[in-house]
């Protein structure tokens, strides 16, 4: 016969995560954690109690407000805030567009333009994972009333979404609201952005993939944030350059809004940038361990960034002092990177391999990279000797 502890141990296994979440609704991710543990606590204390009037996870998730309540009481906060989805885990919806790929879009504007009971609901129902029937016990009504707003509420979210695609999705919104933890933040409603990131990712992303031979392992997703101040602070670098306007950490691409590119960028190369990403993401994807200066080449060379009169300009003092970097220097990972041209080197090397040896060099040396004489058949030194001729060349000097 099982005892108290065993019955405890039953309903933390299988409600610990929904208690947080339910809790994160109204306070800091930190607080919540802590009243979720002393929630559980205050239940075993308090299991003789519980009669199945109402379901487990109502009965812990009350006992978990008045755990709240009773901490902001001690914080001398006379209010509990009511559920703010500005205030709380960004919300995006999850478009999927080739099996590899999904963009996600951030949706809160959207939401915190419905009444708030029907943000309490769509945020217990969707991000908690309450039952209906648990969401009618929280919120003090019928499950029928409850399943009534949250269909209008759909509804109207649907409507906020005017792009066939987003409405597409918006239409399983049940299985595709997600969650991600960022700063509070407001953000255009404009979805002229999504429509062309879709666009210019449809473009490539197939093409790409083929030109390396490669079906990624995994799916990737892209994540846009408003402008360049939140993309900094959600990457963690603050005092990041102007210049530095995505990323890819894992399977996600991070990359600043095109409506607000910042002082180094534009609209239509905020797009090509993300071309830029997914093609350093798949090199990634093929080899872990591929130098820097394939997969950052590869990714400005496939993405068109830079034209050839500014790559030319930019290089042609250095290339005629003899100052090219060394493959090496090309691994380089601080912000002098990008003062040290290694963009524009990195570029020209792809470029220069493509132009002389072919797409099939090119992805043997992304798959092999330390076997020049395999891919070249010379020394890497030799190689690095030719590429500098090449530019020289170019370059008419």
């Amino acid at each position: 016969m099982s005892g108290p502890n065993d019955k405890i141990e039953k309903l933390y296994e299988q409600y610990h995560h929904k208690i947080r979440r339910f809790l994160s609704l109204k306070t800091d991710t930190q607080t919540a954690e802590d009243i979720a543990q002393l929630t559980f606590v205050k239940a075993m204390e308090n299991l003789h109690t519980f009669r199945g009037d109402s379901s487990e996870f109502t009965w812990l998730s009350s006992i978990a407000g008045n755990s709240l309540k009773n901490e902001l009481r001690k914080q001398h906060r006379i209010k509990e805030d009511a559920v703010d989805l500005l205030d709380t885990d960004r919300r995006f919806i999850a478009v999927e567009f080739t099996k590899n790929v999904e963009l996600r879009i951030d949706i809160s504007m959207a939401l915190v333009k419905l009444n708030p009971l029907d943000r309490e609901i769509i945020s217990l129902h969707y991000d908690v994972g309450c039952t209906l029937r648990e969401v009618s016990e929280l919120v003090g009504m019928k499950t029928s009333a409850v399943k009534n707003r949250l269909y209008r509420a759909l509804t109207k979210l649907r409507n906020d979404f005017q792009t066939e695609e987003v409405q597409r999705i918006m239409e399983a919104l049940h299985i595709a609201v997600v969650s991600k933890d960022s700063e509070s933040m407001s953000i255009p409603t404009d979805d002229k952005i999504y429509r062309d990131v879709l666009a210019k990712l449809k473009a490539n992303v197939d093409r790409i993939c083929s030109k390396l031979h490669h079906k990624p392992s995994s799916k990737m997703t892209i994540e846009i944030y408003p402008d360049l101040h939140t993309f900094h602070l959600a990457v963690h670098e603050p005092d990041a350059p102007d210049w530095f306007m995505g990323m890819i950490e894992g399977n996600t691409i991070r990359i600043t809004s095109p409506l607000n590119p910042g002082p180094e960028h534009t609209y239509e190369s905020i797009l090509k940038s993300t071309v830029h990403l997914f093609t350093m993401w798949l090199v990634k994807d093929i080899n872990p361990y591929a130098p820097k200066w394939l997969y950052q080449g590869l990714g400005g060379y496939e993405a068109g960034l830079m034209t050839e009169a500014y790559i030319n300009d930019s290089v042609r003092e250095l290339v005629e002092q003899g100052e090219l970097p060394a493959l090496t220097e090309l691994e380089d990972n601080s912000w002098d990177f990008e003062t040290r041209k290694g963009f524009q080197f990195s570029y020209l090397l792809c470029e220069f391999v493509l132009n002389k040896y072919g797409i099939e060099t090119l992805n043997k040396i992304i798959r092999k990279p330390n076997d020049f004489e395999d891919a070249f058949a010379c020394s890497s030194h030799e190689f690095h000797n030719s590429w500098k001729e090449q530019l020289r060349a170019r370059l008419n000097l």
